[in-house]
């Protein structure tokens, strides 16, 4: 065997192996949310014996014009005394959103509602500036965040503050619902991964006292909490994620309460959702890179440890994952000695502790949120071929974030989609440039590795190979007519 082969076949094992590790770890998360609650699991009512803590209300927006006016609504009528609640619009709008805010907060206001509209002529430090700025002007014990495509409902800080009574609470969570999971394939499979997010991992982690993070909207806390631990910083694009860890390791401990939900718009378009993933995977290695070296050198148990290395890492998938698709065909090319049944073993494994895990990770998530049996049967090879396909925009992301640089943050456009009013007539430009070449190019390429490995008879690497073409696919002809769309918008 050539030298180059031999190194393709050891690291197609590596990530291999890697990958399998990853996915596999989906069971252990399924094994904790199965196990009773530590104590979390009941909602505490409220104390009347107690007067109500005072909570500020943040929601900071950039060019929301689509939604800002409904956000505002919506926090607005949230029911709590009106003397104990102060809400600020953090406001770095550059476009007509700020009118539209102004004009908004004006109309609250005479009605009697406790409402600013804050805006910044900077943007320094984007949202985590914004955050920060806002908070240095609040009256509240406790905050409550809600970023613009968010409604939450009129009842949120009613059920959530009575989580405070235990001082050691630092955050409270709530679950995320979805405006719009039936207006695509593409919104049902993002719901479909963020159900499994929330109601899997969230509850698992919890309930097995491990760390778990603010999603950055729809969670409530503790003010004393979030200037203890050293307030909102903007030197990763996951100030949400860093603020949470930094907190618990200062010793705060974190709630989810999956039985409130605050719902919210997913991305329509695919261009759209691949800026909020860029984000997302980005500042996630910023925040490992920031953040796992004390983790490993604090006085934690080493199950906490380990599962925080686990969660802050994660995104590393994505690479390994095209890793392992561009080195398929030279180990395809590569002579083996192994006998046939070994080999079929070892692909048996690999989908057993790889690709099963996953699905099952989805499906109880989808049947957590309400799914029936066809919903999921549906939804759930939708969620893994959108996770598939967005390998590429996430792997760049990946290695972006292990570089010094922190980089822009990237607004996801918001349209006010909702099932009942579809915004195709609202869209904001979404795409730069003609989108999708380098998924639908990665596409092409495995279709003739696909029929290589039916004419040589390797077809055990079928399975693997047809998930790629339709994952590269869907995302790479989702993303071109993003573009295009953007296209349009940007001539008229």
């Amino acid at each position: 065997m050539a030298w180059a082969q031999l190194l393709a076949v050891v690291g197609y094992a590596v990530a291999q192996l890697l990958i399998v590790l990853y996915a596999s770890h989906r069971y252990l998360l399924l094994w904790r949310w199965w196990r009773p609650a530590r104590g979390h699991g009941h909602e505490p009512a409220a104390d009347p014996s107690h007067p109500f803590p005072r909570v500020t209300v943040q929601l900071p927006v950039f060019n929301e014009s689509r939604v800002v006016e409904r956000l505002i609504d919506a926090a607005a009528a949230l029911d709590y005394p009106r003397e104990r609640l102060e809400i600020q619009v953090l406001d770095d709008s550059t476009d007509e959103t700020r009118s539209r805010a102004a004009a908004a907060v004006a109309c609250q206001r005479a009605r009697g509602v406790d409402i600013h509209h804050l805006h910044r002529p900077r943007r320094e430090g984007y949202k985590a500036g914004a955050l920060a700025a806002g908070l240095a002007r609040a009256r509240g014990e406790l905050v409550a965040v809600f970023d613009a495509d968010f409604v939450p409902p009129a009842d949120f800080l009613a059920r959530l503050v009575p989580r405070f009574a235990d001082p050691g609470v630092g955050m409270v969570q709530a679950r995320w619902g979805h405006l719009n999971r039936a207006r695509s394939r593409l919104t049902a499979a993002q719901a479909t991964l963020l159900d499994a997010h929330f109601f899997i991992e969230h509850r698992a982690r919890m309930n097995a006292g491990l760390f778990f993070n603010f999603n950055g909207t729809a969670g409530l806390w503790r003010r004393s909490c979030i200037e203890g631990s050293g307030g909102w910083s903007h030197d990763t694009l996951t100030e949400d994620l860093d603020l949470s860890y930094r907190a618990q390791l200062c010793g705060w401990r974190f709630v989810f309460d999956e039985r409130i939900e605050a719902p919210a718009e997913l991305p329509t378009d695919m261009e759209a959702l691949k800026s909020q993933q860029r984000r997302w995977t980005r500042g996630s290695i910023q925040t490992a890179r920031k953040l796992l070296p004390d983790l490993w050198r604090a006085p934690l148990p080493a199950r906490v440890k380990i599962e925080a290395f686990i969660h802050l890492s994660s995104n590393v998938a994505y690479p390994l994952l095209l890793a392992l698709g561009l080195l398929l065909l030279p180990v395809l090319l590569a002579p083996t000695s192994l006998p046939a049944a070994v080999v079929w073993s070892i692909q048996a494994a690999v989908v057993a502790l790889g690709v099963v895990p996953v699905c099952v990770f989805l499906a109880v998530g989808r049947r957590a949120a309400g799914g029936d049996l066809r919903q999921v049967l549906r939804d759930v090879p939708s969620a893994l071929v959108l996770g598939v396909g967005l390998s590429v925009n996430n792997a760049r992301a990946v290695l972006e974030g292990l570089g010094a640089r922190v980089g822009d943050w990237e607004r996801t456009p918001k349209t006010g989609d909702t099932e009942r009013d579809p915004a195709r007539r609202r869209r904001y430009p979404s795409a730069h440039g003609l989108a999708g070449r380098s998924e639908l190019g990665l596409a092409a390429w495995f279709v003739g590795v696909s029929a290589y490995a039916w004419r040589s008879g390797q077809v055990g690497a079928l399975l693997f190979t047809a998930l790629l073409v339709a994952g590269f696919g869907s995302v790479g002809l989702a993303s071109l007519r993003a573009s295009l769309a953007s296209r349009r918008l940007g001539d008229r």
